[in-house]
């Protein structure tokens, strides 16, 4: 039988669509053919929010999800397996469904990893979706850090 996931991920995709609710996936960035950008995973982990407003060229097919998004106000493209994908919720109140393991894609996983020995295994990598936006320079040097406050007492002062 052909795995449940690509249906039951387009089914609840559809359902928190149509009640106005924000969709969410929760992705597995150490699965073989992913393509996110990893400087936003956390534990082994990425959410990805799939709101049309939030994305572009949604392909919800039955072997992977496509789209284009921007990140950090760089637009990408990402590609992500649905062997990947662990969970699909809303943001505003957490109705979804987590994905259980299908034997399909475990065993699809073996395969590939057998073909591809952990020492040959390429980086995850991003691609841009316009080159245009990697010519121009960032004033703030890559630093996503915040700016320090100043230190001291306020500087205000009381006009009457």
């Amino acid at each position: 039988m052909t795995p449940r996931r690509p249906y039951l991920l387009r089914a609840f995709y559809d359902w928190l669509i149509d009640n106005q609710l924000t969709p969410h996936l929760v992705v597995d960035v150490s699965i073989p053919g992913i393509s996110v950008p990893m400087e936003f995973a956390r534990d082994g982990q990425i959410i990805l929010n799939v709101a049309p407003h939030a994305v572009g060229n949604l392909e919800l097919g039955n072997d992977e999800i496509r789209f284009n998004a921007r990140f950090g106000g760089i637009p990408r493209q990402v590609q992500v397996p649905l062997a990947a994908v662990q969970a699909i919720y809303a943001r505003e109140n957490g109705a979804g469904t987590m994905f259980e393991p299908e034997p399909d894609y475990l065993v699809s996983a073996l395969e590939q990893d057998d073909e591809v020995t952990s020492s040959d295994r390429p980086e995850t990598s991003m691609r841009l979706v316009s080159d245009e936006q990697a010519k121009v320079s960032d004033d703030n040097s890559g630093d996503d850090e915040p700016p320090q406050p100043p230190r001291g007492r306020p500087a205000l002062r009381v006009v009457k």
